[in-house]
């Protein structure tokens, strides 16, 4: 059968569900296929959201109105902000997850979300056609079932599905995380649509029964007493009186680590049955033994996977041994001399692509409609997929739209860091956002997500009126309560001196400002409660970002002073055109990997491995010369036609104030019309102007051209000079009229001249006597 739809998302793990869920919140009729249903939001490894770097993703997520942080309040079993003794930048929140509440929920989600629809089918096929501008572009999918979607776009979220195979010992097999079915079709798809797939390796730890482990031999994990949500929409207070599950550490041993040497020979890691590269961040076990044999042992976290199962998750144990050696070594630990496995470690290998090969909007660079996202771009995580999920499927349906995508600048977010390695550099081996990837640490803290995003989440149109409101109300407390701790004087006492010196910190002997006791290192918010009867009642989410932005207010600031240098390089636009090859002065490597990158901007290109300093200077000088700049930038739409009367073929440029290209038309000729009126009715249409309202082209009679204009201007008489109108509307700035054997001598911004090619290259095809 034949369906439709407007986006179709491929797979409903974490990326899947954020990027259909963004879809379908934005208006896009969306479809997102799984092969199995009950396999949504699955967690094949760790059961756990957040962690260090990961946490901020989340809370960023959140910001901007995705759904992870809310369902992982729901489902929490412990909570804890990792780093807690370090500064507030590398904090992290974690939590540990109710593995089968989580599935539920998300798929509940997705069930009850207008504009979309959850089918479990396997895609096999993507179809892609060439667009009227010369450009391949999604159209259909095709599933298993040989059900033909036609859509407009696609988002590929096939997780480690994509041509799976487990690993085991000596034994392999087809399959897809926890004993699915593999996508074995869809690769040889988008091998036709151009794509370069190459195959990444990761792996899980055994789960075990919980009753065949002596937990009082290990060390307990306790949670946090003070829980501060994911989500906004979690109320602050909601985890006041929760009673957290505990988690219990454990580690391996000297004789582990011989049973594990002794088998290297059976590990297909080391035979060379594996071929796909494994997580450097977070490797299997027999490859922290080959790799530190000096270390005498491993730490080991025992984690529950849900309250209603007694199996155990074995973090940091992950290994694709047989399962013998996995029994031998397992019971070799402290505690675990009795162990039963539920399910064996396993290692699995799967395709994806090379992450070079998509725009920072997280589309293909080649393919219009064609996006992806989560391990299919190369990285490890489900806070990674999902931050990469939400972004491609609110791009995907903008895309649909008309609109400009939304490009996260490194400055702005973890998730604008993540997606710019990716585009930019490259990955040899999954990704996984660590804090020390940001140059701007200080200020993406996970306590600031929504002072950074909301504001976009909203004008993207995923966060919701009350959410929003609800996050200016909590903004306005901050600022008012940093005013006023700045302006209370704190008179010296012999309590306070008391308390100051019991923390290591000198007395004062005069009035002393709350904002200036803060910012001592051994003080904080808190301890000068009793100091200070007039404050407001805050939330604790509400303290932590006061007290940090007051206790490193001058470190925030040189760190904006930074931000603002490095967006002055971002603001310089590389035209799409450039012929790199060309530029003097650019060394050969430099020039080739710019020429297969293609960046933005030039603090893109500043950031490609093989492009020095010396090569962005060239650059700069390049862009001075031609005199291009994102300041200057203006959208445009070309039309391209020849006039009736004289015949000579004539272009006309538009240009506008308000962001946004005007994408070449159709150039369609209905019955009964001129070739002038054929170009006069899709111009009208292009710009979005109605032919019975305004008819802007009619206006121009009253304008004054030269002191021979005529109405014939308004039937675009052929001139054999360039004329130029100047429109009373406000959304257009300017027009042109230019004959075509004059075109040669225009002056083109850099978006400008390839929507000219694009309408020269159709009109040639439409007239080739009259365009040669």
């Amino acid at each position: 059968m034949t369906y439709s739809a407007d986006i179709a998302v491929i797979g409903a793990g974490h990326a899947g569900i954020e990027a259909a869920l963004a879809a379908a919140r934005l208006g896009a009729d969306t479809v997102v296929f799984t092969i199995n249903p009950d396999a949504v939001a699955n967690m094949p490894c760790n059961p756990s959201i957040g962690g260090t770097g990961k946490g901020h993703l989340v809370y960023e997520l959140d910001a901007l109105g995705g759904e992870m942080g809310y369902a992982a309040d729901q489902v929490m079993l412990q909570s804890r902000t990792l780093n807690l003794g370090k500064g507030a930048a590398v904090q992290s929140k974690r939590i540990q997850a109710d593995r089968n509440r989580y599935r539920v929920q998300m798929k509940h989600t997705l069930e009850l979300q207008k504009n979309l629809r959850l089918v479990g089918a396997e895609v096999t096929d993507i179809g892609i056609e060439t667009d009227s501008d010369g450009m391949p572009a999604v159209t259909s999918v095709k599933t298993v079932f040989g059900d033909i979607w036609k859509v407009n776009a696609a988002v590929i979220c096939a997780g480690t599905y994509l041509y799976g195979r487990v690993f085991i010992g000596e034994t392999s097999y087809s399959s897809g995380p926890d004993g699915m079915l593999a996508a074995n079709s869809l690769s040889e798809s988008l091998r036709r649509a151009g794509l370069s797939l190459r195959r990444f390796k990761t792996g899980t730890p055994p789960r075990i029964l919980k009753s065949s482990v002596d937990l009082s031999r290990l060390e307990a994990q306790e949670g946090e007493k003070e829980i501060i949500p994911f989500s906004a929409r979690t109320p602050a207070d909601a985890f006041a009186s929760f009673e957290q599950v505990p988690c219990h550490i454990a580690y391996t041993n000297q004789r582990t680590h011989d049973i594990i040497r002794s088998s290297l020979g059976r590990s297909p890691l080391y035979t060379g049955v594996i071929h796909g590269v494994g997580p450097r961040y977070c490797p299997s076990i027999e490859d922290k033994v080959v790799r530190f044999p000096s270390k005498e042992r491993h730490q080991l976290f025992l984690e529950p996977l849900g309250s209603d199962t007694e199996e155990m998750y074995l973090g940091g144990f992950s290994s694709s041994l047989p399962g013998d050696v996995q029994y031998d070594m397992l019971r070799s630990i402290d505690g675990f001399e009795e162990a039963q496995i539920i399910r064996y470690a396993y290692a699995i290998e799967y395709d994806c692509v090379d992450p070079l090969e998509l725009l920072p909007t997280l589309r293909v660079k080649s393919t219009r409609g064609l996006y992806g996202a989560g391990q299919f771009n190369g990285t490890s995580g489900y806070e990674e997929a999902a931050v990469q999920g939400l972004i491609a499927g609110i791009n995907a349906a903008r895309e649909l739209e008309g609109k400009d995508a939304i490009i996260l600048p490194r400055s702005s977010s973890y998730i604008g860091t993540l997606i710019d390695d990716l585009v930019t550099k490259g990955t040899e081996e999954p990704y996984r956002i660590m804090i020390s990837r940001s140059e701007y640490r200080l200020l993406l803290r996970q306590d600031n997500a929504d002072e950074r995003l909301s504001t976009l989440g909203r004008e993207a149109g995923l966060l919701s009126k009350e959410q929003y409101e609800g996050f200016l109300e909590k903004r306005s407390r901050i600022e008012e309560e940093k005013n006023r701790i700045r302006t209370v004087i704190v008179p010296p006492s012999s309590r306070l001196n008391e308390m100051l010196e019991k923390r290591g910190t000198a007395a004062v002997t005069i009035g002393a400002a709350l904002a200036d006791l803060i910012r001592r290192p051994q003080v904080d918010y808190s301890s000068l409660k009793e100091f200070d009867p007039g404050r407001p009642v805050l939330t604790p989410a509400e303290i932590k970002t006061v007290e940090t932005d007051i206790k490193y207010e001058g470190y925030i600031r040189r760190q904006k002073a930074e931000v603002a240098q490095a967006e002055r390089l971002e603001n310089r636009v590389l035209p799409e055109n450039i012929d790199y090859s060309t530029i003097s002065g650019l060394r050969t490597e430099a020039a080739q990997k710019l020429q297969k990158l293609r960046p933005l901007n030039i603090g893109q290109a500043s950031r490609i491995s093989g492009v020095n300093p010396a090569d962005i200077s060239v650059l700069l000088i390049w862009l001075s010369q031609h005199q291009i700049s994102r300041k200057r930038e203006k959208s445009c739409g070309c039309v391209v036609f020849s006039l009736d009367g004289a015949g000579i073929p004539h272009i006309i440029l538009i240009r506008n104030r308000k962001a946004g290209n005007i994408s070449f038309p159709k150039g369609h000729v209905e019955a009964g019309e001129t070739e002038r009126q054929t170009a006069e009715r899709e111009l009208f249409e292009e710009t979005g102007v109605s032919l019975d309202i305004t008819e802007p082209f009619r206006v121009t009679i009253s304008y004054r051209i030269s002191s021979s204009a005529t109405k014939e201007v308004v039937y675009f008489t052929a001139f054999t000079d360039m004329v130029r109108l100047r429109p009373q509307e406000e959304e257009i700035s300017e027009i042109f009229w230019i004959p075509v054997e004059k075109a040669g001598g225009m002056i083109l911004y850099d978006n400008e001249r390839q929507v000219f090619e694009k309408a020269l290259a159709f009109m040639r095809k439409k007239h080739p006597e009259k365009f040669r």
